[in-house]
């Protein structure tokens, strides 16, 4: 079968190489200096400390994928994950508080927003307004036939009245703009034409959010349900002024999301290889440090292999994207890969700690809980697997049916 020709026009160059280089050797010395230091404070009050995220702000991390044209830094894709690699490196939560923006909101933008919606919200994206996106719900999450959340022209002008809820929503409690999935129509062809996207800022009546939710780990991200009573927004709300797009945009943006998640996994898990080896080189059993014995060793030479697999994918998958290929299934593998990686990785580390990496006063815990939820979170593994399989069955039918 032949490789995929990139589409010319959807080829991004990024921003100029050696400035890309010098921020993130730049936003390297943040992470470790000025990040991991601060994690304490974020467990301990479950919440990112204002003056970091101010910092993040005057960094211009809020709007780092957004077009130079439009006043943002115009990374490619390759380079949006090398900077959520780098981030996530520290605390998840430093990830999450930006990482809607930069991803699935701007991503939406670009394929599906209308050039005055991208006037309207590129800027307050760059200047740190933090965004939400809506499409999970109680009773449906993958399953788009399933959605509940309706949106129904305003009988009194122009507009759209939105009723229904989302749940699991990351950012939602203090997020200021959501993008909302609704049902426009009670079933439609093609497939998923029902679904339409809408830009909904939080503060618009109606619109209310759930105390954040008790989670695992990930302390200081926060998700929460939002709920909507007959939300009225204009008619310029509705994403690319168009019905029946809004699904096909959201998974367009997922495949950023997913992206961000493996990008995110990988580095997780290459944080806690470090903590094992400084670990295993510090604890001494039988006289000698337990970094000698040829087991631990073999969980060490394991994760590490993995963990640079992950990272082969991640500039792989990348440079396709860049190149304008069709990464669907490529983008869901490499999440799948990565986020099953690191799970694997901590579930090592945890053993290389023993006892000590049961206690909450050791890393190796509080990355065990944090790393569960890379599984789960833009399309579980279950779900892509779905995913990459139909399409391999598709691309054989091309060739073979």
């Amino acid at each position: 079968m032949n490789a995929p020709i990139a589409n010319p026009a959807r080829t991004n160059p990024g921003m100029d190489e050696e400035t890309f280089e010098q921020f993130a050797e730049q936003l390297q010395r943040y992470v470790r200096e000025r990040l991991i230091p601060a994690e304490k404070d974020v467990i301990e009050n479950d919440r990112v400390p204002e003056d970091i995220l101010n910092e993040m702000r005057e960094m211009g991390l809020f709007g780092i994928s957004v077009p130079q044209e439009y006043g943002g830094a115009g990374l490619n894709t390759r380079q949006y994950a090398r900077v959520v690699n780098i981030m996530s490196y520290a605390a998840p939560a430093f990830r999450s508080i930006f990482s809607i923006n930069i991803g699935m909101f701007a991503s939406a933008l670009k394929n599906g927003g209308t050039e005055a919606q991208r006037q309207e919200w590129y800027p307050k994206l760059i200047e740190g307004r933090i965004a939400c996106f809506g499409l999970t719900e109680p009773g449906s999450g993958s399953d788009s036939a399933a959605m509940q959340t309706t949106a129904v022209p305003d009988p009194d002008g122009n507009g759209w009245i939105l009723n229904g809820s989302k749940r699991y929503i990351t950012n939602a409690p203090h997020a200021d703009v959501a993008l909302i999935m609704a049902r426009t129509e009670k079933e439609a062809l093609p497939k998923n034409a029902h679904v339409s996207a809408f830009i909904v800022p939080m503060d618009t009546p109606g619109i209310s959010t759930g105390s954040p939710d008790k989670k695992m780990g990930q302390a200081g991200s926060h998700i929460s349900d939002i709920m909507l009573d007959d939300v009225k927004v204009p008619g310029d709300a509705l994403l690319g002024g168009e019905t029946g797009q809004g699904f096909r945009f959201a998974m367009q943006s997922l495949d950023n999301g997913r992206i961000s998640v493996g990008a995110a996994a990988t580095a997780y898990a290459r944080r806690a290889l470090d903590s094992a080896l400084r670990y295993a080189n510090e604890r001494k059993a039988f006289g000698e440090p337990i970094a000698r014995f040829q087991l631990i060793q073999a969980m060490l030479a394991d994760s590490e292999t993995e963990i640079y697999a992950a990272e082969c994918m991640m500039k792989d998958v990348t440079e396709r994207v860049d190149r304008g290929e069709n990464t669907i299934a490529k983008a869901a593998a490499f999440k799948v890969f990565a986020s099953e990686m690191c799970g694997r990785v901590v579930d090592r580390v945890v053993q290389i700690y023993g006892g000590a990496g049961y206690l909450a006063e050791y890393d190796a815990e509080r990355f065990y809980r944090d790393a569960r939820i890379y599984r789960i979170y833009e399309g579980t593994t279950q779900i892509l697997q779905l995913q990459i399989a139909k399409h391999m069955l598709r691309e054989w039918e091309k060739v073979h049916g």
